[in-house]
């Protein structure tokens, strides 16, 4: 029975984190959800019997499923909270403004002070969040304590305050969690690069202040400072011994547009992420069909000016992974670092995951579609002149010289074809020659083709490098064949792909489904190999067991294995019956022989 498109769209969503959205018929949004494992929570809707109302009805009007993957948990739940108050969905409870959530505030004063609030105050203070914990909040300001001790009194500083001394020192000064910046005990310029560092331990990184500890920790030790150093050791075990992660959305992001790109030989996925305060307020990835083998640019191009009318976009500054032609008065910006560079990984993992997604789809749903996408990329990434419909691999087979056999197998629009894979035992070569053996099957498969009027392949895969490569191409010149039919070698210990007259190798993308399909032929021809060079050794021994007895030879031997199918029901045999294919005087050899 045929999948229907929710079955379809739910078998192919990621087991990632993430945010997914129901829609009805009219492409209205029903219920905006998130998920640690956005495949086993979606499936639930449909597996489950719901004692609650209201949840069947939206059950059944869901007519479609689109997913945003995230990082974390902590993602999710950040944009699960955004995409309910754009879009306000049937379904889904009102939401708390942002006001609910806490924040890491850097004050913006003389000596700031670090603490929590869910109050965003525009007075040049450095906010960072929104967090979806206050006990992730609690815990990064008590490792903050810990490891750059700083001012917690909420005195108004002054330089003349502070030179009057007006200042009494706080409890946290005599416990040793503050510097006495209230009796000029540390120098601004002192402050601020502490301030500097705990920006750093929000961010997550922990590598600059991490590197500092130790390199004091050393000084410290050579100067016999042990209880010094002791307790710089239990700094660098808090950081180290740190593992929340939550995720930074740097609010000074606001009101950007982020577009990325990938794409294959016949596609090309756009994804599309809008941002206001640092926090994603939309993602579309928008699927677009090739016609001539546009560029990524241009590609680009068209769907910046397409999603931006779409969705009515009126943000000045758009992030893109490399420079691309827009309006005049609209900033481009390529991202190289930092939590702009991050956002752009983010969009370029949902572009991936869509493509993945569609190609799991049209697997399904369009076989032929998928076959032509993938023959269509073949010919592009092993640049072919036509598309390898029928493709055929080549390997030889032999173990200490002893009984060489080839094995050739046949790919028909990237499937195997069993019934058109051939065996070939070595006729013309002596000993372990594996150039040679090539040579001579390349040569026999297609004399043999060419006699029979049978159809040629596009596409020669020979498993081996250089030698192998060149080996063949002599018995394609020897049949007038080269130039006629693309052949490539492929080495297994990098997998480099050889061309005909080109000493350099390529390297195909590992992810790559061009080389997927070449390993995949390598791997048959292989295993094919394999079995018949199993099945010949077996054959052998079992004809030299019965050879060895006096009085039976080659002849003999094939006549009693076609009667009796195996050594051991001749060795289990009567004289009588032994004798009724080989004669009584043979008869009673064999059988004393066995018994």
């Amino acid at each position: 029975m045929s999948k229907t498109a929710i079955e379809v769209q739910i078998s192919t969503l990621p087991n990632n984190p993430g945010v997914y959205q129901f829609f009805d018929t009219d492409g209205k949004i029903l219920y905006v959800g998130k998920a640690k494992n956005l495949k086993k929570r979606v499936s639930s809707y449909f597996t489950k019997n719901h004692e609650y109302g209201k949840t069947r009805v939206m059950v059944k009007k869901i007519v479609s499923i689109r997913h945003i993957v995230v990082a974390t948990e902590s993602d999710a739940l950040l944009l699960e909270n955004n995409l309910i108050k754009e879009h306000q969905p049937r379904y889904n409870v009102l939401l708390k403004d942002d006001k609910s959530y806490p924040w890491i505030c850097i004050k913006n004063e003389l000596f700031p002070r670090i603490f929590m609030t869910r109050n965003i105050i525009k007075d040049g203070s450095e906010y960072f969040g929104p967090y979806t914990s206050v006990k992730t909040v609690k815990t990064l300001l008590e490792l903050i304590k810990n490891v750059q001790p700083l001012r917690t009194c909420k005195h108004l500083l002054t330089k003349e305050k502070i030179e009057a001394g007006k200042f009494k020192f706080s409890l946290e000064y005599h416990l040793g969690f503050c510097q006495g910046a209230c009796q000029g005990l540390i120098t601004e310029e002192e402050y601020s690069k502490r301030i500097e560092k705990v920006r750093e331990i929000i961010k997550g990184n922990f590598k600059a202040p991490l590197q500092e500890f130790k390199a004091q920790m050393k000084v410290l030790a050579t100067e016999m400072e042990f209880e010094k150093a002791q307790e710089i050791k239990e700094k660098i075990e808090i950081l180290e011994s740190y593992q929340a992660k939550s995720t930074v959305v740097n609010p000074k992001i606001n009101n950007v547009d982020v577009f990325t790109i990938i794409s294959d030989g016949t596609h090309g996925y756009v994804n599309f992420l809008q941002l206001s305060h640092g926090a994603i307020t939309r993602s579309h990835t928008l699927e677009i069909k090739k016609k001539l083998d546009e560029a990524d640019t241009e590609l680009l191009q068209l769907a910046i000016v397409e999603l931006r009318r779409r969705f009515s976009s009126d943000s000045k500054e758009i992030y893109l992974p490399f420079p691309v032609s827009v309006e005049d008065d609209l900033k481009v910006t390529v991202p190289k670092l930092g939590d702009k560079k991050r956002i752009m990984e983010l969009s370029e993992r949902n572009a991936r995951f869509f493509r993945q997604d569609r190609f799991k789809q049209i697997r399904i749903t369009d076989p032929d579609r998928h076959t032509k996408r993938i023959m269509a990329q073949m010919k592009s990434d092993l640049r072919l002149s036509e598309e390898p419909i029928h493709i055929e691999c080549f390997d030889n087979s032999n173990i200490q010289g002893s009984n060489p056999v080839a094995a050739c197998v046949v790919f028909k629009n990237g499937k195997p074809s069993k019934k058109d894979y051939r065996h070939f035992n070595i006729k013309t070569v002596q000993g372990p020659d594996d150039f040679a053996s090539m040579e001579e099957v390349v040569y026999r498969r297609y004399k043999r083709l060419l006699d029979e009027e049978e159809n040629l392949p596009q596409l020669i895969v020979i498993d081996g490098g250089k030698g192998q490569l060149s080996s063949a191409l002599k018995s394609l010149e020897a049949l007038e064949l080269r130039g006629k039919i693309a052949i490539i070698g492929i080495a297994k210990r990098l997998e480099e792909i050889y061309f005909p007259d080109d000493p350099i190798p390529l390297y195909l993308d590992k992810k790559s489904e061009s080389l997927k399909i070449i390993q995949q032929l390598r791997n048959e021809a292989h295993r094919f190999g394999i079995t018949h060079h199993r099945n010949k050794r077996s054959k052998g021994a079992i004809d030299s067991e019965l050879e060895s007895i006096e009085g039976v030879g080659k002849k003999t031997a094939e006549q009693l294995l076609k009667s009796f199918k195996s050594v051991k029901r001749i060795k289990e045999a009567t004289v009588e019956s032994l004798a009724e294919t080989v004669g009584m005087a043979k008869a009673k050899k064999i059988y004393e022989s066995f018994h």
